[in-house]
């Protein structure tokens, strides 16, 4: 019994060689990025405690693109309703972030979602 116990662990005990594969890396050259000089060009509706809008961000900042950012949770008031009825245009749930891309919406982080958008 105690080598039956002893080889079933053994397996799992021993230490293995695992390769795991580089990630994906998206680069500059990736996109037109004569296209994307301007900030009017992408438009991202984000709240600023919100992680996946931090990483929609830091993932454009990567991509190289200039953005407008707005945090509606930071806005009062008027110009609050206003950037609501905005977002509402592109996405009637008004959930964060909404990403607008020339006329292409990405609503939420979604990496491949919007590296086509950029590419487009």
């Amino acid at each position: 019994m105690f080598n039956m116990i002893k080889d079933f662990f053994k397996g799992i005990t021993e230490k293995e060689t695992i390769e795991i594969p580089a990630p994906k890396e998206t680069t500059r050259e990736q996109f037109d990025m004569e296209a994307f000089q301007m900030s009017d060009d992408i438009k991202v509706y984000a709240l600023s405690t919100c992680i996946h809008c931090r990483n929609a961000k830091k993932y454009l900042d990567e991509c190289g693109v200039k953005y407008k950012c707005v945090h509606v949770d930071e806005l009062k008031g008027e110009e609050r309703k206003t950037v609501v009825q905005e977002i509402k245009a592109h996405n009637p749930s008004v959930s964060f972030p909404t990403i607008v891309i020339r006329n292409t919406v990405v609503v939420g982080f979604h990496k491949d979602k919007i590296d086509k958008a950029l590419k487009g």
